[in-house]
């Protein structure tokens, strides 16, 4: 097996702002796998606050890049299990390189990976559109600017309820705000009734990721459902967010990928749990690969290839909130020329 990699920077088409900052272009490691012919790809977006970058997740691989290549891949799972000791402090790599793993598979078996794992492509949930923190005049400009039936809008700082009222002012399409831990408690608990008010659906990451007490008592007189996103990071958390949150948001970068996400999924279901599979601003690659999985899961937050100007990929297809599984083997999506020679 031969592994490729290249770092990339894809500019986003407004500048994304939440309320751990802002950047205007998404830092993004694309990986390739190439065996018996086939080619299988995986990407991996660098976050700074979880200090992950681009250059960090190469450099990695490249010192251990012979031990990928000399690995016979005969199941993702066991890869998955070879790459997550391989790459123990390394979630996000080993996420790019599980789904290029899969996607590889799929092609090999000339099956798509929900034919593979049984899932019916009519349950895919609606997928929300990301609206970031800017003034509430800019906020209402980007939502007309994208009819969609569901929005994500970030909240987390001053003036988050104006922002919120300007929306709804002009939509009466389902809104579901993501705090990014961006609140104390006492602010939680006067905004959030403020937000049911308004018609909110859900709640994410109100309180920061460490601060169970204060999730406890939110849990219990919340008059929203609670999901965690950076308090549920990887399989060990999802135990933990029952009795603190109604839900997760399960992302495959911090998870480790596909093989890892399809575990919390059941679990989180035996502990009564929602279940949001969520993105991190990935490309039509990384996608592609939480819709396979998506008719698993209650909600879908899979818009990241809209709020990017450059995309790594052609083969989803999107429709006013629907998104169509893609079409083709493995993760059904064709790789945009230049990045790799495929030759």
């Amino acid at each position: 097996m031969k592994v490729y990699l290249r770092e990339l920077e894809l500019p986003f088409r407004h500048p994304f702002t939440i309320s751990k900052g802002t950047k205007t272009t998404q830092p993004d490691l694309l990986v390739g796998l190439e065996w018996k012919g086939k080619w299988g790809f995986g990407e991996a977006p660098a976050i700074s606050y979880y200090h992950t970058t681009t250059a960090g997740m190469a450099e990695t691989l490249s010192q251990k890049k012979a031990q990928v290549e000399s690995f016979a891949m005969t199941s993702p799972e066991r890869f998955w299990h070879f790459l997550h000791h391989l790459f123990p402090n390394d979630p996000f790599l080993v996420c790019a390189l599980d789904i290029a793993g899969w996607d590889l598979h799929g092609k090999l078996l000339n099956k798509s990976l929900h034919q593979i794992w049984g899932l019916d492509p009519s349950k895919i949930p609606m997928t929300d559109y990301t609206i970031g923190i800017d003034t509430p005049d800019r906020m209402v400009e980007k939502m007309i600017e994208k009819p969609w039936p569901i929005y994500k809008v970030k909240v987390g700082t001053e003036g988050d309820i104006e922002r919120i009222v300007a929306l709804r002012k002009h939509t009466d399409a389902v809104i579901r705000v993501d705090a990014n831990a961006g609140w104390t408690l006492d602010e939680a608990q006067v905004k959030i009734p403020m937000l049911k008010d308004l018609g909110i659906e859900l709640i994410e990451q109100p309180l920061a990721k460490d601060d169970w007490e204060g999730m406890k008592i939110l849990y219990r007189t919340s008059p929203l459902p609670l999901y965690a996103d950076e308090s549920c990071v990887s399989e060990s958390d999802v135990e933990r967010c029952a009795g603190h949150f109604h839900g997760i948001n399960i992302k495959l970068t911090k998870c480790s990928g596909l093989t890892p996400a399809k575990r919390m999924i059941n679990h989180a279901r035996n502990l009564g749990l929602k279940i949001m599979l969520g993105c991190m601003n990935e490309s039509t690659i990384g996608t592609a690969a939480m819709v396979q999985l998506s008719p698993l899961v209650d909600h879908l937050d899979a818009d990241g290839p809209l709020l990017l100007s450059v995309d790594l990929g052609t083969g989803l297809h999107y429709q006013e909130g629907k998104i169509s599984m893609p079409e083709g083997n493995g993760l059904g999506v064709q790789l945009n020329s230049g990045l790799f020679d495929l030759n």
